[in-house]
């Protein structure tokens, strides 16, 4: 049984809340999410090709990177973002940059509230909306 209706904003800053506490100076929302299978399964969600082409940047300076060493230098390239934007998580600074996904606007109603379920052990229905509000 579904407890409440939340709007789409409030569902993604309990999402927000929570993972927060699973990241820390040294590893950012999208390692965290890749090491533990959660959320949107972070970096491993893409095979080798496709992070290369999402970091082209780090990728094309070293042609025969391996994929660990990948991960280890976007999860840098994460961090810094986020402390240079003060942003809280690395969902927030790609729904303003979009270098290598769309942050919060990639998730749909039904996947942020399956987050919400999973993370939190939160159910509720979130509403529809044509794109993030701030």
């Amino acid at each position: 049984m579904i407890a409440s209706r939340i709007t789409r904003r409030e569902a993604v800053d309990l999402l927000r809340d929570r993972l927060a506490e699973l990241v820390d100076d040294d590893h950012c929302l999208c390692d965290v999410a890749s090491k533990h299978g959660v959320f949107c399964r972070g970096f491993s969600q893409w095979s080798l090709d496709e992070l290369k082409q999402r970091y082209d940047w780090i990728a094309d300076r070293c042609p025969h990177i391996t994929r660990s060493e990948l991960e280890f230098r976007a999860n840098a390239w994460q961090l810094a973002r986020k402390q240079l934007t003060g942003m809280p998580t690395a969902c927030d600074v790609q729904q303003e940059e979009h270098d290598t996904c769309f942050g919060w606007e990639e998730f749909t109603p039904s996947q942020l509230r399956f987050y919400l379920h999973d993370l939190a052990g939160i159910d509720v229905e979130v509403e529809d909306a044509d794109e993030f509000a701030d």
